[in-house]
């Protein structure tokens, strides 16, 4: 076991070395930062200035090798475009990223997994078959559609919900904010969670119904019944944990989906998270910035991968057994 978490620890860092050199390389081809930084006055000279305090003179080998070393001690630079430090910028940002796929994610998986298995058990009943139909509004309809509609729903026509914004925010620790506790703030998260998170309910959802069918055909399930058990105990005791194991992997492939693709909802409720950050960084060409989002969002799939890989080898017996005879 302790062989394999290294050597998927080695894939990762890998992983993370190619992609922060994709993402610097195309970086190079965005647009010339100097332009948005200086007015029409500027001359030649203030342009070579410029240019030599950001370091953009100095060969590209040079710039990514500065770039790693810097962000491996957490620090990515300084904003072209506000000329503060990047990480300060990214924490002040963070908190709002983070409470909304924390909501997401637990939409998702919260009414994916008992949706899955109510449809899997139900599956000729009326609601659940009206379940399903529904279901390909989430997997067909683009995210900003989704957000869209609910907007106008909930906020043009009901009034009910807030259309933009994070609503009132409390102060916890001098650094993070949250809107857990105030009503403004939880009325703010509601629909962009439902947004994030109606695609990867979605598809869990499907995916554990699938899979429960699946099982609940299997010749144990039937000699579980024949013994006399209660249709609780074979469904949730039985069933519903073998169904789990092929879908912890999509779980957690959709938890870093929802922190990487947070970016359309941040947009379309105007969301003052990290994904909204970026969209601006992209108008300003503001490379420290870019780079530093697209590194962090790196660094949460593969975590999440290998905390996934991990996680599977301790659910699923049959991994542990087939390790244990390789060595």
């Amino acid at each position: 076991m302790l062989a394999f978490i290294i050597r998927r620890i080695g894939q990762s860092i890998l992983v993370l070395l190619i992609v922060g050199l994709v993402a610097f390389s195309m970086f190079r081809f965005v647009g010339d930062p100097i332009d948005n930084m200086l007015g029409q006055e500027r001359t030649i000279e203030d342009v070579e200035r410029l240019r030599s305090q950001l370091g953009l003179d100095q060969p590209f080998p040079i710039q990514y090798f500065k770039f790693l070393q810097g962000a491996a001690q957490g620090n990515f630079g300084v904003s072209y475009r506000q000329g503060r430090p990047v990480a300060e910028i990214i924490m002040e940002r963070a908190p709002a990223t983070l409470e909304l796929a924390a909501v997401s994610g637990l939409f998702a998986i919260v009414l994916g997994i008992a949706l899955g298995v109510f449809t899997a058990i139900q599956r000729n009943g009326v609601t659940a078959n009206f379940i399903m139909a529904s279901s390909l509004i989430g997997v067909s309809l683009p995210t900003f559609l989704i957000g869209i509609l609910l907007i106008y729903l909930f906020s043009v026509e009901l009034g009910w919900l807030p259309s933009f914004g994070r609503g009132e925010t409390v102060s916890l620790g001098g650094w993070w904010t949250t809107g857990f506790l105030t009503e403004s703030g939880l009325k703010a998260l509601v629909l962009p969670s439902i947004t994030l998170g109606l695609y990867q309910m979605t598809l869990i959802m499907r995916l554990v119904r699938s899979e429960m069918l699946e099982v609940l055909r299997q010749d144990y399930i039937r000699f579980a019944r024949a013994r006399g058990l209660l249709d609780r105990v074979v469904n949730f005791r039985h069933a519903l944990k073998n169904t789990m194991v092929p879908v912890v992997t999509v779980i957690g492939l959709q938890l870093g989906a929802i922190i990487a693709f947070a970016i359309i909802t941040e947009t379309v409720f105007q969301w003052p998270g990290v994904g909204l950050l970026f969209i601006n960084a992209i108008q300003f060409v503001d490379i420290p910035v870019m780079a530093a989002y697209l590194m962090l969002i790196s660094v949460m799939f593969v975590a999440i991968n290998l905390i996934v890989d991990v996680l599977y080898v301790f659910i699923d017996p049959r991994l542990r057994a087939d390790r244990s005879g390789a060595h």
